[in-house]
């Protein structure tokens, strides 16, 4: 049975647990216990209610459901599990914020097409109130992004196994962008000779200029082309690589957006593409800036109106020659991670900076001392060194296939971390 769910799930199955009441965190009503998980107690009226909306909901998608007491043991499988999973979320202190939780209002809103007065009545029909919608809703992130921390955190990818896996079919397919191509097709027949092969490409190399010059791609492929989609403006949709016959699929990475390939020859006849767009591109090319800074915190000692004076000494200092900017750092940054190598913060995107250390960064030239300003760490002087763009797709694939990789072992990690979990608890079921 599934312990976690997406929030992608219906608003229907949220509401099926609003009128449950955990006792997870609240103050309860005297009632039966049926089980005590460490500290925690599911009582008979939570076990009763999950398990009334589960045959519910069944009832209403005509699912034939196991006999109740059968039912009744994987409900309560059920709440053993989220209630670990909520008591290790108090521990270690992870909440919603009421941000958080309207924002995932809004996405369920905007996923189903609602306004609010729409989504109030939806709930209203569901015989549920706001509160209780928001709460459950609560509970349902609590309890996905425990999983999510912790079990993300249990599984280990090497990165032999990245590699061996980008060698696969398997990967090959994923990574590939997805191309849509426009086609013509100038046929040949079976066993073609001289004469008609040459006058086919006569023919193609004459649409092949007259599209270069200018000419409407879908009007000419209606008028020319003896392709399937010759009728939808040769028109191929989008497609993976690995679902484009070898020859486009040579070509269609080789082309840019709106541009037009040379004729290629089959053994059907020529063809000609063009590549009206592209999704899914992993390339990645990234402008990064070569930095380096000095950081002053204020202080009892050091205010900071005075780092910021001493800031502007230093940049003087540097600026007529009589300092050098490394030795300066070495000597009184408060930066202890770039401080012995001179205030060096190496090739980085400026976005991987707080947005006023980002902004320095992308306003100032290249070898120019930076006015000193003040970030949630202190004021800084900085100079950039240099600039460049950087290639970064190998590392984009490689990012991409671990996350695919983790995702494909989470399912089972997740059962596995729950056991654990079941196993180390004091669980005593009185029923």
């Amino acid at each position: 049975m599934q312990l976690t769910q997406k929030l992608s799930f219906t608003l229907l199955a949220l509401v099926a647990l609003f009128s449950i009441s955990p006792s997870y965190g609240q103050p309860q009503m005297l009632d039966r216990v049926v089980v005590v998980v460490d500290k925690s107690v599911i009582t008979q009226t939570e076990l009763d209610e999950r398990t009334e909306n589960i045959a519910l909901r069944a009832s209403q998608a005509n699912m034939r459901l196991p006999p109740r007491d059968v039912l009744q043991k994987q409900v309560l499988e059920q709440l053993i599990s989220e209630t670990l999973q909520l008591n290790m979320a108090e521990r270690y202190g992870i909440e919603i914020s009421d941000a958080d939780l309207n924002g995932a209002v809004e996405n369920i809103k905007a996923q189903r097409g609602w306004d609010q007065e729409t989504f109030e009545r939806e709930i209203r029909n569901e015989a549920a109130t706001m509160n209780e919608f928001r709460e459950n809703l609560r509970r349902e992130m609590i309890l996905q992004r425990v999983s999510q921390g912790v079990v993300r955190g249990r599984i280990r990818i090497a990165e032999q196994e990245i590699t061996n896996f980008l060698k696969s079919a398997d990967a090959q397919f994923w990574i590939s962008p997805d191309y849509r191509l426009g086609h013509i097709l100038i046929p040949l027949p079976p066993s073609p000779t001289t004469e008609q092969v040459a006058t086919a490409e006569k023919r193609a190399n004459r649409i092949f200029k007259q599209l270069k010059n200018g000419a409407n791609f879908a009007e000419m492929a209606i008028a020319e082309s003896s392709g399937p989609s010759a009728l939808q403006g040769g028109d191929l949709g989008y497609r993976k690589s690995g679902d484009l016959p070898t020859l486009f699929a040579d070509i269609a990475p080789t082309l840019e957006i709106g541009e037009v390939a040379p004729p290629a020859r089959s053994q059907a006849g020529f063809h000609i593409l063009k590549l009206h767009d592209k999704r899914g591109e992993t390339k990645q090319i990234v402008a990064q800036s070569k930095v380096r800074h000095i950081l002053l915190k204020p202080s009892a000692i050091l205010p900071s109106e005075k780092a910021r004076q001493k800031l502007l000494e230093y940049r003087e200092q540097i600026m007529s020659g009589k300092a050098d900017f490394a030795e300066l750092a070495k000597d009184h940054s408060e930066d202890i991670g770039s401080k012995m190598s001179g205030g060096d913060l190496g090739w980085t995107d400026p976005a991987n900076f707080v947005p006023e250390f980002a902004d320095v960064i992308n306003k100032s030239e290249i070898g120019v001392i930076s006015e000193p300003f003040e970030t949630q760490f202190g004021w800084h002087i900085l100079e950039v060194l240099d600039r460049r763009q950087e290639d970064l797709t190998e590392d984009a694939i490689r990012m991409k296939a671990r996350q695919l990789l983790t995702s494909r072992r989470f399912e089972d990690e997740t059962q596995v971390w729950l056991q654990e979990m079941r196993d180390e608890a004091f669980i005593e079921i009185k029923i």
